[in-house]
C-alpha cells in the first residue's frame, strides 16, 4: 500500500513538473505559436507593461536631476518667474513627467507592436518594421517644427499683444505648458505620411479617394490647427501649411505604390 501511495504520489509530482516546464516554454507568445491562452496574453501584457513603466521613470529621473542644467536653453532668454517653493517642485515634476512621456513614446509604441505582433498578418508586421525608423525621424521633425517655428512665433505674438495693456509675468510653469502645447502636437501630426501609407497597405485607401476628400481633410486640419494654435492668421497659415504639404506628399506616395504595384502585377502576368 505504502509503495503505491509513492508511486501515486512520484507520478503526480512529474506529471506537475511536466506541465510547469511546459508552460515556461510556451508562457511567451510569438509569431510562430500567436495562439495562447488568456494567462499567457496577460503575462506577456504585463511584461508590456513593466518595460514601459521601467522606461518612463529611467526618463523622468534623468530629466528630473539634470533640468537645471538644460532648462535656461529652453526658455531662450524669457525672464520666467515662480510663485513660491511649491511651484518650484511642481513644475520640475510636471515637466518631467511630460517629457518622460515624450522620450518614453518610441520604445513604448515598440513594446506594444511587439505585444500586438503574433495577432498581425504578415504584410502588416513587414510594415510596421519597415517604416517605424521613418515614424521616429517624422516625431523629432515634428517636435523640432513646433520648436524652432510655430512656438517663438507664437510666444512672441501672444506676450506682443498683452504688452500692449498689461505688465506680462510669465510663470515657468505656464512657459514650459506653453511649449509642450506648441511642440508635442506636431510630432504627432507629422505621422500623416505613415498614417495614409499603412491604410494603404491594407487596402482601406487609395489615392482617388483621398483626393475625393481633400477639401474635407482640409477642413480638418484648419480645426486642428485652430485647437492648438494662438487666433491668429500668421500662425494658422504657417501651422497648417506643413500639414497640407503633408498630406499631398501621401498622396503622391501612395500614388508611387499603386504604380509599382501596378507594374508588378503586369510583369506576372507577362511571366505567365
Amino acid at each position: 500500500m505504502s509503495n503505491n501511495e509513492n508511486t501515486r504520489k512520484e507520478a503526480l509530482k512529474e506529471a506537475a513538473q511536466g506541465g510547469m516546464t511546459k508552460a515556461e516554454k510556451r508562457r511567451k507568445v510569438t509569431v510562430e505559436t500567436p495562439d495562447a491562452t488568456l494567462i499567457e496574453h496577460i503575462s506577456d501584457l504585463r511584461s508590456m507593461l513593466i518595460k514601459s513603466a521601467v522606461v518612463f521613470v529611467f526618463f523622468f529621473m534623468l530629466i528630473f536631476l539634470t533640468i537645471q542644467y538644460w532648462f535656461p536653453y529652453l526658455t531662450k532668454g524669457h525672464d520666467l518667474i515662480v510663485r513660491g517653493p511649491f511651484e518650484v517642485i511642481r513644475f520640475y515634476i510636471r515637466t518631467s513627467g511630460a517629457l518622460g512621456i515624450g522620450l518614453s513614446l518610441p520604445f513604448i509604441c515598440y513594446f506594444v507592436w511587439q505585444f500586438m505582433r503574433p495577432g498581425l498578418v504578415e504584410k502588416e508586421t513587414q510594415f510596421l518594421k519597415s517604416y517605424f525608423p521613418i515614424m521616429f525621424l517624422l516625431f523629432l521633425a515634428g517636435l523640432s517644427f513646433g520648436y524652432f517655428v510655430v512656438h517663438p512665433i507664437s510666444y512672441f505674438f501672444l506676450i506682443q499683444m498683452g504688452e500692449e495693456n498689461f505688465d506680462v509675468l510669465v510663470t515657468a510653469d505656464e512657459y514650459m505648458s506653453f511649449l509642450l502645447m506648441t511642440t508635442m502636437p506636431f510630432g504627432l501630426i507629422f505621422q500623416l505620411p505613415i498614417v495614409v501609407l499603412f491604410l494603404h497597405h491594407i487596402e482601406l485607401l487609395d489615392s482617388v479617394l483621398m483626393k475625393q476628400v481633400r477639401k474635407y481633410v482640409y477642413f480638418g486640419l484648419l480645426v486642428i490647427t485652430a485647437l492648438i494654435v494662438p487666433p491668429d492668421f500668421f500662425t494658422h497659415l504657417i501651422t497648417v501649411a506643413p500639414m497640407i504639404v503633408l498630406y499631398e506628399i501621401s498622396i503622391y506616395l501612395v500614388k508611387l505604390r499603386e504604380r509599382r504595384a501596378l507594374k508588378k502585377a503586369r510583369k506576372m502576368e507577362a511571366a505567365k
